[in-house]
C-alpha cells in the first residue's frame, strides 16, 4: 500500500497493515542479514551503556529480542503485534518472554524498572496513548528509554527505502524531540536527559567510528544525528512525596576529617534530626593534628547522638566517603565537609529535595549566591566554572557544581552505583567525580540545591589546585572516553 493512502486509515486498518508489514520483514530477515544490521548493532551497544545488568526490562515493540537480550536483564519481557517476529523471538532467546500483543492494550500486570522503546514512536497510531499506558508498568525508580529518528532523515532514508538498501519501513511519524517529550509530559513522565547518535550507519572501518564516537557529540555535527535517545522518569505525585516523605527515611550523614580538629563540636552543635532519625559518621583520615581524639571526646558529650568513628585505612576523602558509606546503615546518604563551608543546617534542604521525589542525586551548588571572603580562590573558580561546563556536556544534564562536597542520594542507588564501579575505574581520591559518574550512568534525576558557601575558620584545605586540577582534567577525559566517545 502506498504511503500516502496509510494516515487515512482508520486505526483498525492501520493496525492491520503494520502487522502484515513486520509478519512480512520478519520472514525476510530470519532468511537473511538485514542490510540494518550495523545499525541495530550500534544501538544494542548505546543500551548497554544506559542500562545496568540484571534488571526487570519491558521492551515494547521488541521484534526479534536482540535489543532485549542485549542488556541482559534479569527478567525480561518483550512484546511485539508481528506474530511472526514473536515466533523467531522466542527461537532465538528461550530465557526471555515474548507476549503476542498490541502495544496500546497491554496485558501486562507489574512493574519494571526500565522499558524500552527502540523506533517505536515512529509506526504508534496515537503515542500519548501508548505513554499513559506505561503508568501501570512504572515504580518511582522506572526509566523509560526512548529512541526514535531525527526528522532530518526523513527524505535520505526514503530514498534509500526506495532503493532496497535499507530498513524496510512503511510511513514514520516524524517527531521532533520537543514533540516526544512533551507526549511524555502530557503522559506524566519528566525528562532526565537526551542524547543524538549515530551519524553514519554504515559499516565502513575507521569512517563511522569517527563520526559516531566523535563527531556526533559535537555541535552542529549532533544536529545531524540519525536517532534521538530520550530518558525519562515517572513523575510522583504530590500525593505519593507526601507519603515518602511521611514514611521518614533514617539518615546517615558521613564526615570524611582529616585535620579538622578545630570544627568538630561545631559539627555536633549544629547537626539536626532529619526524617526518622540522623546517623552521623566520622572518618578520620591520617590526621596530623588530635582529629581522631577530638572526636572521640566529643563523642562522649553527646551521648544522644547516634555518632560512629572510624579509622581510615586508604587515603582521599573518596576512600573515606566510600568506607562510610559501606558503614551506613540509613536509608538516605549524606556527605558533609568537615571544614563547615556548608553549613549543616543546610542538610534539611538536601532531605527535602530527595525524600519528596524532586531528584535521585541531590549535588550542592556553591556558584549562585556570594561566598563568604576567601572562600574560594578565584582561580578555583574559574576551574569549577570549567569543570562544570565539562560535565554537563558530560552527563547531558546540567551540573552547576562539580566539586561541591555536599552530595545526597538513596541508599539503595549507592549500592547499584558502587556495583557497577568497575566501569569507571577507582581513581577518584575526593568522590564527587565517582559519584556524579555513577548517578548519571543509573540516569538517576541530579537535582542541584544552591548553598552559601563559607570560609574555613580552622586549618587550610587539602586541595592542591594546580595538582588535583590536572588530576581532575585527566578524569574528565578518561570519563568523555567511557562516556560519550563510544
Amino acid at each position: 500500500m502506498k504511503e500516502s493512502k496509510l494516515m487515512s486509515l482508520n486505526p483498525s486498518r492501520y493496525q492491520k497493515v503494520r502487522i502484515a508489514h513486520w509478519n512480512r520483514v520478519a520472514a525476510v530477515k530470519s532468511r537473511k542479514q538485514s542490510a540494518s544490521a550495523f545499525y541495530h548493532r550500534l544501538i544494542q551497544r548505546y543500551y548497554q551503556l544506559f542500562i545496568p545488568r540484571e534488571l526487570r526490562v519491558l521492551e515494547i515493540g521488541c521484534g526479534q529480542g536482540d535489543l532485549l537480550a542485549a542488556v541482559s536483564p534479569a527478567f525480561g519481557v518483550g512484546l511485539d503485534f508481528s506474530e511472526k517476529m514473536i515466533e523467531a523471538a522466542r527461537k532465538k532467546h528461550p530465557k526471555l518472554h515474548f507476549i503476542l500483543a498490541d502495544a496500546h492494550e497491554i496485558p501486562i500486570h507489574t512493574h519494571f524498572d526500565v522499558i524500552i522503546l527502540s523506533d517505536l514512536v515512529n509506526d504508534l497510531w496515537d503515542a500519548q496513548v501508548i505513554f499513559e499506558g506505561l503508568r501501570p508498568l512504572c515504580h518511582p525508580g522506572t526509566r523509560i528509554v526512548i529512541n526514535f529518528y531525527n526528522n532530518i532523515w526523513r527524505m535520505p532514508l526514503a530514498g534509500v527505502n526506495k532503493l532496497g538498501l535499507g530498513a524496510d519501513l512503511l510511513e514514520q511519524n516524524w517527531f521532533s524531540p520537543n514533540d516526544v517529550n512533551n507526549l511524555l509530559r502530557l503522559a506524566g513522565f519528566e525528562i532526565i536527559n537526551q542524547r543524538n547518535k549515530i551519524l553514519f550507519p554504515l559499516n565502513v572501518s575507521w569512517i563511522q567510528k569517527f563520526f559516531n564516537r566523535y563527531l556526533a557529540n559535537f555541535v552542529p555535527f549532533k544536529w545531524f544525528a540519525l536517532t534521538n535517545i530520550t530518558i525519562a522518569r515517572p513523575q510522583l505525585p504530590a500525593l505519593l512525596a507526601e507519603k515518602e516523605t511521611r514514611n521518614s527515611p533514617k539518615v546517615s550523614v558521613v564526615v570524611a576529617a582529616r585535620n579538622e580538629a578545630g570544627h568538630i563540636d561545631s559539627i555536633f552543635r549544629h547537626i539536626r534530626q532529619l526524617g526518622g532519625g540522623t546517623e552521623l559518621i566520622f572518618v578520620e583520615g591520617h590526621s596530623t593534628d588530635n582529629t581522631y581524639e577530638t572526636i572521640q571526646e566529643t563523642m562522649d558529650r553527646y551521648p544522644a547522638l547516634d555518632c560512629r568513628l572510624f579509622r581510615q585505612s586508604g587515603k582521599g576523602k573518596g576512600d573515606a566517603v566510600r568506607l562510610g558509606f559501606e558503614k551506613a546503615t540509613g536509608d538516605i546518604l549524606m556527605i558533609l565537609d568537615a571544614d563547615l563551608t556548608v553549613p549543616p543546617e543546610d542538610l534539611t534542604r538536601f532531605y527535602d529535595a530527595l525524600a519528596t521525589g524532586k531528584g535521585e542525586f541531590i549535588n550542592g551548588v556553591r556558584l549562585v549566591y556570594p561566598m563568604e571572603d576567601e572562600a574560594m580562590r578565584f582561580f578555583n573558580i574559574l576551574g569549577n566554572k570549567f569543570f562544570s561546563f565539562a560535565f554537563s556536556w558530560l552527563l547531558e544534564q546540567p551540573i552547576k557544581d562539580t566539586l561541591c562536597g555536599t552530595k545526597v542520594m538513596w541508599k539503595k542507588d549507592y549500592d547499584m552505583l558502587a556495583a557497577n564501579r568497575s566501569y569507571f575505574g577507582d581513581f577518584d581520591p575526593f568522590g564527587d567525580f565517582d559519584l556524579l559518574f555513577g548517578a548519571a550512568k543509573l540516569n538517576l534525576k541530579i537535582v542541584e540545591v544552591p548553598v552559601r558557601y563559607r570560609a574555613r575558620h580552622y586549618g587550610e584545605t587539602n586541595i592542591d589546585r594546580w595538582r588535583h586540577g590536572w588530576m581532575l582534567l585527566r578524569m574528565v577525559v578518561f570519563a568523555a572516553r567511557r562516556m560519550k566517545f563510544v
